[in-house]
């Protein structure tokens, strides 16, 4: 497996429509006025996050089962910025739409400037095949509240060449295929 470079994730990004929208560049100011970074870095891409967010509750909540997903567990928030809880998390969505190649993985990871705030960022891998938007989660792990901004970077994504597969997501008829531009909770 080899890391694509800028120049590669770019090829894919303008010619085979792996990410949509696609910004070439590293932004770091929009209006004259700082942002978390976004867009294409040396060996990865920031992503940003939508403005609509689910934020766990617990106030209706006694367990989470994935199975069985409690949606009054969330409330909806859809702002420009949003505040978690101390100890819990959100759900949000990315702005950007993935469509992965067969020989293609994205890892997501977070970004330093939330990490180094408590903010954890999860995201399943981006498998070969696999195309939408994606669900992001975003875990304050701090005793006070965090506040998360839409609309700016989130996480890098990291992609790889590989060995086409025998199987990709889209011939597996993944249940997360196709995400829209909302959060997707679990689906059993």
């Amino acid at each position: 497996m080899t890391i694509l470079s800028d120049n590669e994730i770019s090829y894919l990004a303008r010619e085979k429509g792996m990410i949509e929208p696609y910004e070439p560049t590293l932004v770091r100011e929009q209006d004259g006025l700082k942002v978390i970074s976004y867009g294409q870095s040396s060996y990865g891409y920031d992503m940003r996050v939508a403005d609509e967010f689910l934020i766990f509750s617990n106030a209706t909540c006694q367990l989470v089962d994935p199975k069985n997903i409690d949606q009054k567990a969330f409330v909806r928030v859809k702002n420009h910025e949003v505040v978690i809880p101390p100890n819990s998390f959100a759900l949000a969505y990315s702005i950007e739409r993935f469509k992965l190649p067969p020989d293609i993985l994205g890892i997501v990871l977070g970004k330093s400037t939330y990490a180094r705030c408590g903010i954890v960022v999860n995201c399943t891998p981006m498998e070969p095949g696999w195309e939408g938007h994606l669900t992001i989660e975003i875990s304050n792990t701090t005793p006070v509240p965090v506040k998360v901004y839409a609309d700016e970077g989130v996480a890098q994504a990291i992609f790889f060449r590989g060995l086409p597969c025998r199987s990709t997501y889209a011939t597996r008829n993944g249940k997360y295929q196709n995400q829209g531009a909302e959060v997707v909770l679990p689906k059993s």
